[in-house]
């Protein structure tokens, strides 16, 4: 059997300028693997995410973007969503140009794509720079059998050596002869919370969402049941942590809310807030730097999202000892189990989400019991150091070579 050189040096595909949950997810990967074993290099767009990957210690290839397929289930191609093909044909030859000129760099042993929306350049990349390549699915995908895109799509994966799923939720949407791996994101727990399993007498009870602004992210529901508390009297605080995702002026803001892909979401929710006199119920945070400080400082966090699945401020809370609210109609017990880690509700309904509040504002015990078997699952199948080395695992055993005639 051959041996694997040390460092690999993985070349990792990552399609988002701004830092969310995929990449911070991958800045954790690498800092879970153990030292001077995995040297990597990023290529992506400018930006923020392109800075953390750098602070990590990643090397980075910056580009003007990479050009995305996207079938997931919140966000295929249907109405006036097809018009996003045009900036994807447009980042194609940017796209070839810079793939180009990570093969000069060369030195590679493998390929990771860090989100399924890029299969079609990822197995570019793996045609010209013929290395293994591995690719990581983190959203819900749709049903194999529902359309001939999905199949596709799906025909494509089969391409792949080898297939992450996030979670048990996402890799139950991909069809079982891919094989998918399932490998949680890791998340580094905090030393020492200091966290009290009570807030102090006569503080409201705080419910929190982390994330960017997005309507698909569930800001207008979580909004909406903040004013239903409100009016029921209940003494709870709702705090929004993030900002607008993008920035744009002009013709291309015009261009992409009339498409619904952007939108003045913060405008918005100040407008809202100010409307319905809730200035001290709904607060604003904008972007918070120090996430490990504010989820000490919450009783519970709210993920409202429309993409039916429990997502990272989930497990990040978790670590804290602080339970979830999650819009998720039937998740795998993987990442929560309702009524035991947090309470699941229906998606898009405010009222579900202020019936749950409701539930929980008067009940500290059942906060603390909650909160206790968050942080016991989170420690189960989110531990940083021990996911990156299930994914080194998989690494190895892709540039393992197969020993004469294991192949028959």
């Amino acid at each position: 059997m051959g041996e694997i050189r040390q460092p690999l040096h993985v070349l990792y595909l990552h399609p988002a300028a701004a830092y969310g949950g995929a990449s911070k997810s991958l800045v954790e990967l690498f800092r879970g693997f153990p030292e001077q074993v995995v040297n990597a290099t990023v290529v992506c767009p400018s930006g923020q995410a392109a800075d953390q990957f750098r602070r990590a210690g990643m090397e980075v290839i910056e580009c003007r973007g990479l050009s995305q397929w996207d079938n997931t289930r919140f966000g295929y191609y249907r109405g006036r969503r097809w018009l996003v093909l045009l900036r994807e044909l447009l980042l194609w030859l940017p796209t070839l140009l810079t793939l180009l000129r990570v093969r000069r760099h060369g030195g590679f042993d493998l390929i990771h794509a860090n989100e399924i929306t890029l299969l079609p350049v990822a197995l570019y990349a793996q045609r010209i720079l013929k290395l293994p390549l591995v690719v990581h699915v983190r959203s819900l995908q749709c049903m194999p059998g529902s359309g001939f895109i999905t199949d596709r799509v799906n025909r494509m994966l089969g391409r792949v050596q080898a297939v992450i799923a996030i979670d048990r939720t996402v890799a139950r949407t991909l069809p079982e002869q891919i094989g998918a791996v399932v490998i949680h994101n890791g998340i580094s727990p905090p030393g020492n919370d200091g966290r009290e399993d009570d807030r102090p007498e006569g503080r409201p009870m705080r419910v929190a969402m982390v994330g960017g602004l997005l309507r698909m992210k569930g800001v207008y529901e979580f909004a909406e049941a903040a004013r239903m508390c409100r009016d029921r009297g209940l003494a709870v605080e709702f705090l929004l942590a993030g900002e607008n995702p993008r920035n744009l002026r002009g013709v291309m803001k015009w261009c992409m809310g009339w498409m619904g892909l952007a939108h003045d979401v913060r405008a918005d929710l100040e407008r809202f807030i100010r409307q319905n006199e809730l200035e001290d119920t709904v607060k604003l945070l904008g972007f918070v730097g120090d996430v490990h400080a504010f989820y000490r400082d919450i009783d519970l966090l709210c993920f409202p999202s429309h993409l039916d699945a429990a997502g990272r401020p989930v497990f990040e809370a978790a670590f804290h000892g602080v339970p979830s609210l999650v819009a998720a109609a039937d998740p795998e017990p993987d990442t929560i189990i309702n009524g035991e880690t947090g309470l699941c509700i229906a998606p898009r309904d405010p009222s579900a989400i202020a019936d749950a509040v409701a539930c929980l504002a008067n009940d500290r015990g059942e906060l603390s019991r909650l909160g206790k078997n968050a942080r016991r699952l989170a420690a189960e199948n989110f531990d940083s150091g021990r996911n990156a080395e299930r994914m080194l695992e998989l690494y190895r055993r892709l540039l393992t070579p197969l020993p004469p005639g294991a192949e028959g």
